[in-house]
């Protein structure tokens, strides 16, 4: 492992991976958050070579199963990726008048940043991402199932595809808020 995270060893292998928000923080509970993450995983597709097969967006982190077009690097588009929805949520969540909890959460976010000599100031994801190389159709079957039920057992909704920020609507033939790769 290095320092703040492990290592991606296959860059166009498709990856289970997680990303939480630092000390758990439910930042994912107002609908404008998730909504920029959506908005970045759309331009990642787009314009830096992300292959997404599955994706869903909990109340404190996320989880992915993607992989990278030949000639990119999955570490870089997740190092981007991070950084660009970092400097977005903590801006949108130090500019909303109407976010009650407003205060604490940039405190927190400043206590994490203070103990990370990787950033500025503030800190929005930890670093413990841990890829998953998903060498088998077992794997990916497992990983795919424990993704698209993770808003059901969370008790949000009863089964996966009635979850809009997940892509179990694709996977069942019903338009999502992002276009997937279906895995095989």
């Amino acid at each position: 492992m290095g320092i703040g995270g492990y290592k991606i060893r296959n860059q166009n292998e498709i990856h289970f991976i997680t990303f939480a928000v630092v000390m758990w923080i439910d930042v994912f509970s107002r609908q404008h958050y998730r909504d920029i993450v959506v908005d970045s995983l759309r331009y990642c597709q787009k314009n830096k070579g992300l292959l997404l097969y599955a994706w869903v967006i909990m109340s404190n982190h996320v989880h992915f199963i993607i992989s990278a077009q030949h000639g990119t690097k999955l570490s870089n588009i997740l190092r981007d990726f991070k950084k660009h929805t970092s400097v977005q949520i903590l801006r949108a969540v130090q500019n909303n008048p109407r976010e009650s909890r407003r205060v604490w959460m940039m405190e927190k976010f400043k206590d994490a940043g203070k103990h990370n000599s990787r950033n500025e100031n503030l800190q929005f994801w930890r670093q413990d991402n841990h890829p998953v190389e998903l060498s088998t159709n077992v794997m990916m079957d497992q990983r795919l199932n424990y993704l698209h039920l993770n808003p059901v057992k969370a008790g949000i909704v009863e089964r996966p595809e009635d979850y809009l920020y997940s892509s179990a609507r694709n996977y069942i033939g019903k338009a999502g808020l992002l276009e997937v790769l279906f895995l095989k």
